[in-house]
């Protein structure tokens, strides 16, 4: 087996992912809430369950708040690496179960940069390569990096595909 690529991402995108689950479960486990909540008045009358029921679903809510919030970034970032030879791009990512992705540099058809607003807050940008098969991304990089990441996954697809 090879070794792990050594590439890390930048620290601040555990904040980035943070802000997007707390957005994301966030407005779930609200609409969650709010029905158990008004289920829970309108059978008010049937006894002590409604409540029960109203105090599982917040439970269950921060936990998985908990879960998406706070853990979820650090396994992510902690197992997300990367690596760029002359040959290909290897990736390796995943909290649960683990991905490693070799893209060899021949297959590349294009290396973009993006940043959303979130990303940008951070100073940070993502970059996607591209393939027939689809694409692949290694976010949470400095803006500077991940231009030049960019640069050099293009300059050596380019070489590669002068080669065949």
């Amino acid at each position: 087996m090879r070794e792990l690529p050594q590439g890390r991402l930048n620290p601040k995108v555990k904040s980035v992912w943070r802000i997007r689950s707390l957005i994301g479960s966030g407005l779930l486990s609200l609409t969650l809430i709010i029905a158990a909540l008004i289920a829970a008045i309108a059978l008010r009358y049937q006894g002590a369950w409604p409540w029960l029921l109203f105090v599982v679903v917040l439970v269950l809510c921060v936990a998985y708040m908990v879960l998406r919030v706070i853990i979820i970034p650090n396994l992510a970032f902690s197992r997300w690496r990367y690596a760029v030879n002359q040959d290909e791009v290897d990736l390796v990512h995943g909290v649960i179960i683990r991905r490693r992705s070799i893209i060899p540099l021949v297959r590349v058809q294009h290396v973009d940069t993006k940043q959303g607003p979130i990303l940008r807050a951070f100073g940070l940008a993502s970059v996607s390569i591209a393939t027939a098969a689809g694409a692949h991304e290694i976010p949470g990089l400095l803006l500077e990096e991940a231009d030049a990441l960019r640069d050099k996954v293009a300059v050596l697809a380019r070489i590669a595909q002068e080669d065949i």
